[in-house]
């Protein structure tokens, strides 16, 4: 007797990491958080869902910031990066009349698990093996180093771009979907996009990934380093363009940042950060041995020590893009100022090369 085909069922709350804690900071969050579901992926015979959170002013005329995390993964942590920096913000905004205050200012969107699939098992892919940072339709030049840039040979092997000319993956439409709704119309907007798995140093990285031409805007991007620099002067970070230690096809953010060129009135700055992970190897050397290990810290004080200092920076970011117009570069000679600092300081083109 034939046996009847394996029932659809979708995901229990208990078998995704951070899934529960995420219905649990909907309810808690009530009535600040708007909850969306933006569609469904499948992993085997289970849908999971893709989940968005939306905060603050959502008047198209106010700035906005996106936090995102997940998009791979393996690196579990910058997921709990924005998961445990919304809660705190739930949390505070029960009390806190400035944070109240800044959210009447401001449209913060989030989608904490952009890979429920990679998250479900552990995988750097989607559950049909695609890279999704290397899945958008996007070409880079000479330069890209081979497999890690991206690829086509075959979903068995990592940083897989998918097929040639295909759509892109349920999750990466989802995410590009959700941008292109509720943030590119806005007049300001900043990204944090949370990853792990890169050097001893936690990276600001900005566009472009795939060229390492300037983006267009460098001078904005410059002073808000400076705005960065001289307000928490002894913070860690290294920002930079991501051309600066390896060039990528199909950068999701690369994307992005030239669809918003289409409105050239908006400003659309997306950041990129990855966390240094290479340090908490190197403090706990039995981390090489764990593949989970590599991309997050596995000692629970250090995890506390990560999430806390992460914290400060969205903080910064949100306080950021409120008061964008306070330090955006106004005037063609501040731009220009700022856009020769920003060569110098991140391109090391000299003044005599300089078009």
């Amino acid at each position: 007797m034939a046996q009847p085909a394996a029932a659809t069922v979708l995901l229990d709350a208990h078998d995704l990491p951070n899934h529960r804690a995420l219905l649990r900071l909907v309810e808690d969050g009530q009535p600040w958080i708007e909850h969306r579901v933006l569609g469904q992926v499948r992993s085997g015979q289970r849908l999971l869902p893709l989940h968005a959170l939306l905060l603050g002013n959502p008047d198209p005329a106010c700035p906005a910031v996106g936090l995102f995390g997940g998009v791979h993964g393996l690196e579990r942590i910058g997921s709990d990066v924005v998961m445990s920096f919304i809660d705190s913000l739930v949390q505070r905004l029960r009390w806190d009349r400035t944070l109240q205050d800044l959210l009447q200012g401001l449209r913060l969107v989030v989608m904490p698990m952009v890979n429920p699939g990679g998250l479900l098992v552990g995988s750097r892919s989607n559950p049909a093996g695609v890279d999704l940072m290397r899945n958008a339709p996007v070409e880079a030049g000479a330069g890209v180093p081979w497999l890690v840039g991206g690829h086509r040979l075959s979903a068995h092997l990592p940083w897989y771009r998918g097929p040639l000319k295909a759509p892109m993956q349920p999750e990466s439409e989802a995410l590009c979907r959700l941008v292109e709704t509720e943030l590119l119309p806005r007049p300001f907007t900043i990204t944090v996009d949370c990853h792990s798995g890169f050097g001893l140093n936690d990276r600001v990285w900005f566009p472009f990934a795939h060229t390492a031409r300037p983006i267009e805007h460098l001078p904005e991007l410059h002073a808000l380093a400076e705005v960065f620099d001289r307000s928490l002067p002894q913070h860690p970070y290294v920002m930079e363009p991501q051309s600066r230690q390896y060039l990528t096809h199909g950068d999701l953010w690369d994307h992005l940042y030239l669809a918003s060129r289409q409105q050239p009135d908006r400003i659309f700055l997306p950041l990129t950060l990855e966390m240094g992970s290479w340090l908490w190897v190197k403090k706990n050397p039995r981390q090489m041995f764990s593949r989970d290990g590599i991309f997050n810290p596995l000692i629970q004080h250090r995890q506390q020590r990560v999430l806390r200092r992460q914290h400060t920076l969205l903080d910064f970011i949100l306080r950021a893009a409120l008061s964008h117009a306070q330090w955006v570069p106004q005037g063609a000679a501040t731009r220009a100022r700022h856009h020769e600092q920003a060569l110098a300081r991140w391109y090391r083109i000299p003044r005599s090369a300089r078009p």
